[in-house]
């Protein structure tokens, strides 16, 4: 039954003696399994729209790891392509997308309602993944915050301070919010889609919220999260919200009641005790061993994962890393991380 999964029943507010575990960007390039998988579907973007592999990869590490959750394998920027950007992958340099910078570039994209046409096979992975995930494992959809999708359709790529989107605040407001009011529409459609397909959770990556200061946070990072959960929360009251607004730094404080997120999860540039004390205080979290550990293991890794759990141990928490593992994990130490969490 859903009510038994450990990670549902730590989102709706239950202090469990083992927290939850699994791990952001767990279907990845540090599995060979994964690899092969890739290699089959020829690029990225053809295995994030072909539904039986994308079915194959979010399953692999639940097979290898039983992960207390599997989240579907997608991409962020696939909401700017539905919308009508252009998207390609460079090989070792990540993604690019046609920019919208202006007023006439922002009237060449489609409407909210025509995005589902792209973003169906999305949709058929969460089905698939419905029915093939074992009774424990609970099964998370997801998508980009309004912020830091928008921050790749400005910039036409990633960039390390977000130096196009805060200019185009600067230099034009209104098209910078008519873009983010757009994201922010499709958003909600997609998530509620997912969750009709069968998502038992979903979570919102605002990757880049950290470079958001001030009231421009609370425009731009808070108010499009807290309004995509009211609008989901109306459609699906049972569906929790897992929100990530990353390098928040004290912004985490209060982010949970400000939105109504079900959850808050956090970076590792903030301390498990600290965020215990004024985070947690308001419900549950997620997190937060830095990735870096699943490189270098050893006791350095147990010992940190241990005093994590331990940190957090007094309110709903659900264990995972700050940030996504990173290709040059090593296997073996994400098993030694969840022998720590579960206490084996």
């Amino acid at each position: 039954m859903a009510e038994q999964k450990k990670l549902l029943r730590a989102l709706a507010g239950e202090t469990l003696d083992t927290p939850p575990v699994w791990m952001m960007r767990q279907a990845g390039r540090y599995l060979p399994e994964y690899k092969a998988t890739r290699a089959q579907a020829g690029d990225f973007l053809s295995l994030c729209y072909n539904p039986e592999l994308a079915t194959e990869v979010t399953l692999q590490p639940i097979r290898r790891y039983g992960f207390d959750a599997a989240i579907l394998f997608a991409d962020i920027l696939l909401v700017p392509q539905a919308l009508g950007a252009d998207l390609w992958f460079v090989t070792g340099e990540g993604p690019r997308l046609s920019t919208i910078t202006t007023p006439a570039e922002l009237e060449q994209l489609k409407p909210v309602s025509d995005i589902h046409e792209t973003l169906s096979p999305i949709y058929e992975t969460v089905r698939n993944l419905a029915g093939a995930l074992p009774a424990e494992t609970a099964l998370i959809g997801f998508a980009g915050a309004p912020w830091t999708v928008a921050t790749y359709m400005i910039a036409g790529r990633g960039t390390k301070d977000q130096g196009p989107a805060h200019q185009l605040i600067a230099e034009d407001r209104a098209t910078f919010e008519a873009l983010l009011d757009r994201i922010t529409e499709a958003t909600i459609s997609y998530l509620s889609m997912q969750i009709q397909a069968g998502a038992e959770v979903v979570k919102i990556f605002d990757s880049w919220a950290g470079s958001l200061k001030g009231d421009n946070f609370t425009k731009y990072a808070l108010e499009p999260t807290k309004r995509i959960i009211k609008a989901l929360k109306a459609e699906h009251p049972d569906t929790p919200v897992i929100a990530f607004p990353r390098e928040a730094g004290d912004n985490y404080i209060g982010f949970a009641k400000a939105t109504g997120a079900d959850c808050v999860a956090l970076d590792n540039s903030v301390s498990a005790d600290w965020a215990a004390e004024n985070v947690q205080v308001d419900g549950c979290v997620q997190g937060n061993l830095a990735p870096h550990h699943m490189v270098t293991g050893g006791q350095e890794l147990v010992d940190e994962t241990r005093r994590i759990v331990k940190a957090f141990s007094k309110g709903p928490h659900i264990f995972n890393l700050g940030h996504g593992i990173t290709p040059d994990a090593d296997p073996d130490n994400v098993q030694r991380m969840i022998d720590a969490v579960r206490g084996a």
